[in-house]
């Protein structure tokens, strides 16, 4: 659905670029096609090999990065950062990358995931005289990686990131080399791609396409990489978990042309609305989906149902920026600047409305509303994901357990609420069967937390306690 509207909000995408002469622009480039993953801010950090540029700014790439900006913006090397802000983490001081220069050398430092542990971290830290400038968390961990001693910067960042619990894609740049890590789950994405002859890292395989970049794999869980002008150096910095890529990678957050640990979104989209038609066979005159990610399961159900699909909902590209802000006044006017209903597809019929999740509800009932308000006769609303019951500590906002509306009602509850003629949510099993389906072989495994509250990390308290403040 519309994650400005619904307040799920995947927090941020990287992409890091070493060996090509004009490594700013492959960035941008690559920063714009991971756009959704984060609007509030976006930057990166170069190094020409000797020492390290940073730009960064509130907004979108394209006014971030303008041109009158970047003409004196050189390097052979770039790591790049696009953030959503969650509650409390506004402002430039957190848009990434961070950059620091001490005595000696200057280091950037891109993060996409969330640290559970990051709280007790930055105690300890400013008990030992640590002073932080953000509130982010990934500044925890450049505070680590300084402090761990005259090491090379890898050994410095494995050191580290041993100290570290939670979900993470970090790129380090140094002068002389780009080091790239994934955390022991896999719980968010990052992939490796060669171009000429430098690489390209990414959140998702769609940057890489867009950079012309040629895919190699998918960077293992508990794996470091370190790039330099000698090539690709591979490491183990912790032994892999049980894997646990986020779930809602493939229903929700991910673009439909990207491909998460060797599975396309789109086609596990589609294969979870099949799935939705096969647990929920409605009698009814026409399918539609709520754009953007909707769409491939809306067309997968009506494949699978034999009942036609149509663009039943019309999205409005130009709303400005202004919208993004997720304040309770702007929601209410929120779906009708976003989303049109297409009178002559809906009068007078049947409707099964297919989204991808229910947070609030509120969205979902003034979607419902539209519909009706349009002709719709009766709204069947399916729902491509189980309901989901539990906030998320790994990177992604959502509200806290109270807000949740599936937390604590029912699916009869839901319905009315949302004043649908009915309603059906995707079951868990269904909706792993749909993914791992889309992948010739077997699938590694996914965390379902948000659904089930079986949490692959140990859960600290204070985020229990203030679970709608994660930061990336």
């Amino acid at each position: 659905m519309l994650a400005e509207i619904k307040g799920l909000n995947e927090e941020c995408g990287v992409i890091g670029i070493w060996g090509h002469s004009d490594a700013a622009q492959i960035t941008y480039y690559g920063l714009h096609s991971l756009q959704h993953r984060g609007q509030e801010g976006a930057g990166m950090v170069l190094t020409d090999g000797e020492k390290l540029i940073g730009v960064k700014g509130e907004g979108l790439v394209t006014e971030v990065f303008s041109q009158e900006k970047m003409k004196d913006v050189h390097g052979i090397g770039s790591i790049g950062h696009v953030r959503y802000a969650t509650a409390g983490g506004g402002g430039i001081e957190n848009v990434q990358p961070l950059l620091f220069h001490f005595q000696n050398e200057s280091m950037g430092l891109a993060h996409n995931g969330n640290l559970v542990n990051a709280t007790q971290l930055k105690a300890q830290l400013e008990a030992q005289g640590s002073i932080f400038q953000t509130t982010s968390d990934t500044e925890v961990v450049a505070h680590l990686i300084r402090r761990s001693g005259p090491m090379s910067l890898k050994d410095r960042v494995k050191n580290a990131l041993s100290l570290v619990k939670g979900a993470y894609a970090f790129l380090v740049m140094g002068e002389k080399e780009m080091i790239v890590a994934r955390d022991p789950h896999g719980l968010r994405p990052l992939s490796l791609a060669k171009l000429g002859d430098g690489y390209v890292v990414a959140s998702e395989t769609c940057a890489i396409d867009i950079v012309g970049a040629t895919f190699i794999r998918d960077i293992e869980p508990g794996e470091m990489l370190i790039i330099s002008d000698e090539g690709v150096k591979a490491e183990r910095f912790a032994s892999s978990h049980t894997h646990a890529m986020c779930a809602m990678e493939y229903v929700y957050f991910s673009r439909p042309d990207s491909d998460i640990d060797g599975i396309n979104v789109h086609t596990a989209r589609k294969n979870m609305g099949k799935k939705l038609a096969m647990e929920a066979l409605i009698d009814a005159d026409v399918v539609t989906g709520v754009p953007d990610s909707s769409i491939s399961a809306a067309i997968g159900y009506a494949e699978a149902a034999g009942i036609p699909y149509e663009m039943g909902l019309v999205k409005n590209r130009y709303v400005g920026r202004t919208f993004i802000q997720p304040s309770q006044s702007l929601r209410e006017q929120g779906v009708k600047m976003k989303l049109s209903p297409v009178r002559g597809v809906v009068e007078g019929k049947r409707v099964i409305m297919v989204d991808d999740s229910i947070v609030r509800g509120t969205t979902s009932k003034r979607i419902v509303r539209l519909l009706k308000e349009a002709g719709a006769t009766e709204v069947h609303v399916v729902i491509s994901s189980p309901p989901i019951k539990n906030p998320c500590f790994y990177g992604i906002d959502t509200s806290t357990r109270e807000e949740l509306i599936a937390s604590d009602k029912s699916v009869d509850e839901i319905r009315e609420l949302i004043e649908a003629d009915s309603l059906t949510f995707l079951s868990e099993t269904g909706m792993v069967e749909a993914i791992s389906s889309s992948l010739d072989g077997e699938m590694k495994g996914c965390c379902l937390a948000c659904f089930n509250g079986k949490y692959p990390t140990e859960i600290y308290e204070e985020l229990e306690l203030n679970s709608s403040k994660t930061i990336c």
